[in-house]
C-alpha cells in the first residue's frame, strides 16, 4: 500500500519535531522522514566550531565533506518525499528547503506554533500546492488523515 511520505522540516533545537513524527506515524498512517533531528540541538553549532578550528571560511566549510554529506542526505530525502511540512519556529535552513520543495511541487504545509506576530505574505506558496497553514497539531493532523486517504485512493 502506497502512503505519503511527509518530511518534517524544523529546528534541531525543536523536541516537538520527535513526538509530531510519532503522531503523523500512528494517528495519520504516513512514512515520515525526521531522522535528521538524530543529529541534536547543537550540530551546527559543532559544525561551524570544527571548521573555524580548521581556520576554514563559511564558504570553505560548505563545500567540505562533512556539509556535503549532511546537505545530501536531506537533498536526497526532500526529493523522495510527496509531502513537506515546515514546523514553527524554523530557521533559514527550513525555509530554504520549504522553498525547495514547493518548487519541486511536493504538496507544503505550515505548521505554526502560535500566531506569529509579524505575519508574512510569502506562505502563500504553500497554497499554491493546494497546502496550507495550521496553528494546532489536532487541525493539521486531521488534514493529513484525509489526504492520506485520498492518496492511497489515487494509486
Amino acid at each position: 500500500m502506497n502512503k505519503p511520505v511527509v518530511y518534517l522540516i524544523g529546528s534541531l533545537r525543536d523536541e516537538r519535531i520527535v513526538h509530531l513524527g510519532k503522531r503523523l506515524r500512528e494517528e495519520a498512517d504516513v512514512e515520515v522522514f525526521d531522522d535528521w533531528h538524530a543529529a541534536g540541538p547543537i550540530a551546527d553549532d559543532s559544525w561551524q566550531k570544527y571548521e573555524t578550528l580548521r581556520g576554514r571560511s563559511y564558504k570553505e566549510a560548505l563545500k567540505g565533506y562533512a556539509a556535503n554529506h549532511v546537505f545530501d542526505f536531506d537533498h536526497h530525502h526532500l526529493r523522495r518525499c510527496t509531502h513537506v511540512v515546515l514546523v514553527q519556529p524554523a530557521g533559514k535552513s527550513g525555509h530554504l528547503e520549504l522553498g525547495y520543495a514547493v518548487g519541486q511541487g511536493k504538496k507544503a504545509y505550515v505548521l505554526f506554533d502560535k500566531e506569529p506576530e509579524r505575519w508574512d505574505q510569502m506562505y502563500q506558496f504553500v497554497f499554491e500546492t493546494n497546502g496550507d497553514v495550521f496553528f494546532n497539531d489536532e487541525e493539521f493532523i486531521r488534514e493529513l488523515k484525509f489526504e492520506s486517504a485520498d492518496y492511497r485512493l489515487a494509486r
